[in-house]
């Protein structure tokens, strides 16, 4: 039964360090830090494109959103703008937001957007996928705001799961994680229990055990993915009833 059930233990190579908190938007706003480069990038991994949906929803075509959010993060390091983050100012996606509305509020025009950085691929963003990413947006009920806030919810969840997704395969659990990860979704009525146990070749309890711990290590990889923008542990369920509630809408 052991065998078949993901480890709560971080493989290597999955990309995260031990130290959680605001220390990893502290990291990325010092480029001295030794943290630097891997705090960036997992910043700009969650908020690129809560930020380029923003753009989009706020009129901008897809050209214009995927130059002005690369602009922006330009413009970021060049000034060192995430020294201005303060955990005692509030959320850190809050003040991501403020920053790129001023940002957009000091360009004239999109000459100035080329001088500060915009056409300059400062950072591996993947546009690629960017506008059919967000046609899978709601339409119209969404404020631009609201959206940024939904993107950035979707955007933990995949972090979340692809950390699962690599943890199970480091321990050679991929086969039982892609039989089982329908029942982290809420797709879970659409499969049985016994059902999956007669694919996998176990005992019905033993899937529900599994289960329970892929749900288990499903909600830890959250907490952590959480904890990378908030400056105290007690701030990790408020933003998880955020990232919740931005869903619900």
């Amino acid at each position: 039964m052991s065998d078949n059930t993901p480890t709560s233990s971080t493989p290597p190579g999955v990309g995260r360090f031990a130290t959680t908190h605001w220390s990893v938007v502290l990291a990325a706003g010092r480029p001295a830090s030794p943290r630097y480069q891997q705090a960036l990038g997992t910043l700009c991994r969650t908020y690129w494109f809560p930020l380029y949906a923003y753009l989009r929803r706020q009129g901008y075509d897809s050209h214009q959103a995927e130059e002005y959010t690369q602009a922006f993060f330009a413009r970021m390091l060049e000034k060192r703008g995430l020294r201005l983050a303060d955990p005692k100012r509030g959320k850190f996606r809050s003040f991501l937001l403020a920053a790129l509305k001023h940002f957009l509020a000091s360009e004239r025009d999109r000459a100035q957007a080329q001088k500060r950085g915009g056409g300059r691929k400062v950072l591996s963003l993947d546009f690629e996928n960017a506008e059919s990413q967000y046609a899978l947006e709601p339409s119209h009920q969404l404020t631009a705001e609201k959206l940024f806030e939904r993107s950035w919810a979707l955007t933990v969840l995949e972090q979340t799961m692809a950390r699962l997704q690599a943890e199970s395969a480091s321990t050679n659990k991929q086969k039982l994680f892609d039989h089982l990860k329908v029942y982290l979704t809420g797709e879970r009525s659409s499969v049985s229990y016994r059902d999956v146990a007669a694919e996998l070749d176990m005992t019905e309890g033993a899937v529900k055990v599994a289960v329970h711990r892929l749900r288990r290590r499903y909600r830890e990889l959250l907490r952590d993915e959480i904890a990378q923008t908030v400056a105290a542990e007690d701030q990790v369920d408020e933003e998880i009833r955020d990232l919740f509630a931005a869903l619900a809408h």
